[in-house]
């Protein structure tokens, strides 16, 4: 054996520095072990902690996970045991990542996540880091495996492959192997390339292969068996269960406080406000900002649908001078954002003083919004882009915040807002970001731009509409981009915009791909937006997914 590798001379890479040996005993529950602290937050739900070590697929694990009806989180490889234990967790996922785990420096997992004695299902990298650190060996493979694998169980008896056949097709994507079982474990099941696909011992299972992507077909059933059998959770969690933590939270955080809402229309400020309403009644005021950068006949339809037909204390505030003189000579898209979140605090301040004495900013921040905002430091994710409610709040805020759904994608907002009893034209809107059309006009924000991007948005819509692809879509819309050019219409020469086409299909926003109009639809917007909006004479249309592009284009 290497010496440099070998377990009994390893050194983990973890703030305690412990060695394979002493996780080995942790993991065996045969170490005087650290305690966990006692004061931990008070206890929510049953819920699955995932490690994040950087996989693409992070997101789709918890997307997973909640379609089994648990409740998850993602948290960085660096999270403390004082960061989770509030979730009352039932059991850990360790996902993929990018790393080889015996590279100097390598993300390894902390060491509550043996001490804590849950479940663990270690996934791809996730699988190494638990045979890494529990005394096993991992080396580079000689033959790679990516792409689809067929894998064959060993044995019928273990609870993950419960029900399942004894061979089904997997996903494989790994260059590195399971060389060396750590001490008590068994191989489970093997591929043609790799002899240790699936690893378990008791309630701690690694995988190879990875179960939450389509590929892999049986892959829904694998985490259900994970979740239901080996960690014991009954799958309770629906929106009508979540609908009824997040009143009774808020009641919790709220008190007998004041909060103000910000309502812009779309489902998640609606979701939000109608839970907020039905916990804390008439200490709620909404407040509708119209801040200039919205769409055509926007603000009529807001204050018509939520004043007078939800009933909420609404308050409109027209803030359009406010919002286009701090956006004045503004043209990097992640500035903008900072400047329309600072301004949008400081309009609810504002207000809020004028109202007397207000402690809570109740907002629709969702999970696609803070996985995006969220910075590098200490996590192995990459900031995407700031969103204006997340990473756009200005350091210095005198208002708590107030955000039921901060865990929850887009979907599951959709599935609160029908548990709450919100018409169906509402919760299905599409997605309009917060910034608004600030962030679909490429460079400066003037009044001129944003009058020839509604006209041009307003023809996109109606005609998704007419050819009944709106629910389709995720989101539909048109880019007023910083580009000009040569046209000829009526034998003349024209020198205007150049106007992009954007629609998309999409589960949650973390991943979209773009979507295959028909070409007379798109005919139909070409020739609307060039005859009927003078200052623009060229349509393309956006056929980038999501990655490498984003869903907006600032």
């Amino acid at each position: 054996m290497d010496k440099e590798v070998s377990p009994a001379s390893r050194r983990i890479a973890t703030s305690d520095d412990l060695e394979v040996s002493t996780y080995l005993e942790i993991a065996k529950g045969k170490k005087g072990q650290q305690p966990l602290p006692e004061e931990a937050p008070q206890a929510r739900e049953e819920a699955v902690v995932i490690i994040d070590f950087g996989s693409q697929y992070s997101h789709l694990i918890a997307r997973r996970v909640r379609e089994c009806h648990v409740y998850c989180e993602i948290v960085p490889y660096t999270a403390s045991w004082e960061r989770v234990a509030g979730m009352n967790p039932k059991g850990i996922i360790m996902s993929g990542g990018p790393a080889s785990v015996y590279e100097p420096g390598a993300p390894l997992a902390p060491v509550w996540v043996y001490q804590s004695k849950l479940p663990i299902l270690g996934i791809c990298y996730g699988m190494q880091v638990l045979a890494h650190q529990l005394g096993g060996k991992v080396s580079p493979s000689v033959k790679r495996e990516y792409g689809h694998a067929v894998l064959h169980q060993n044995k019928a008896d273990a609870p993950i492959f419960s029900e399942l056949p004894h061979s089904l097709p997997v996903w494989m994507s790994h260059g590195d192997q399971i060389t060396e079982l750590p001490p008590g474990f068994r191989a489970l099941a093997y591929t043609e390339s790799s002899p240790i696909a699936v690893m378990g011992n008791g309630a701690i299972v690694g995988l190879q292969f990875h179960p939450e992507v389509a590929h892999t077909p049986q892959g829904m059933d694998i985490l259900r068996n994970f979740l239901l059998r080996v960690c014991g959770l009954n799958g309770s969690w629906t929106p009508q269960s979540f609908v009824a933590q997040a009143v009774q939270r808020i009641r919790e955080q709220v008190g007998e406080g004041r909060v103000i809402c910000a309502l812009s229309g779309g489902v998640d400020s609606a979701v939000a406000a109608t839970l907020v309403h039905r916990a804390v009644g008439e200490q709620l005021t909404c407040i509708f900002v119209d801040n200039g950068l919205m769409r055509r006949d926007e603000p009529h339809r807001v204050a018509e649908v939520f004043g007078r037909n939800m009933r909420l204390n609404l308050l409109h505030v027209n803030a359009q001078e406010r919002f286009l003189g701090r956006l004045r000579g503004v043209t990097d898209p992640e500035e903008k954002r900072r400047v329309i979140g600072d301004e949008f605090i400081r309009v609810f301040e504002d207000e809020a003083a004028e109202l007397g004495q207000v402690d809570f900013l109740a907002q629709g921040t969702l999970y696609p919004d803070v996985i995006e905002s969220q910075t590098a430091e200490n996590s192995a994710s990459a900031k995407i882009k700031t969103h204006h409610n997340v990473g756009g709040l200005p350091a210095a805020m005198h208002l708590k915040l107030v955000e039921p759904l901060r865990y929850l994608f887009k979907d599951e907002v959709r599935d609160a807002g029908l548990a709450l009893g919100l018409p169906e034209e509402m919760v299905y809107r599409q997605p309009f970001p917060g910034p608004g059309l600030a962030i679909r006009i490429l460079g400066e924000v003037t009044q001129e731009k944003l009058e020839t991007l509604r006209a041009c948005d307003w023809i996109v819509m109606d005609e998704i509409k007419a050819a009944n692809l709106y629910r389709e879509l995720w989101q539909s819309f048109a880019v007023l981009t910083d580009a000009r050019s040569v046209g000829v219409m009526g034998d003349y020469r024209t020198y205007g915009h150049v106007v992009a086409v954007r629609a998309v299909t999409s589960q949650d926003a973390m991943t979209a791909d773009w979507a295959r109009l028909p070409y007379d639809v798109l005919a139909r917007i070409s020739s609307r937006i060039v005859n009927e909006v003078a200052q623009v004479n060229r349509v393309v249309y956006d056929i980038t997914s999501k990655p490498p592009g984003t869903i907006e284009w600032e």
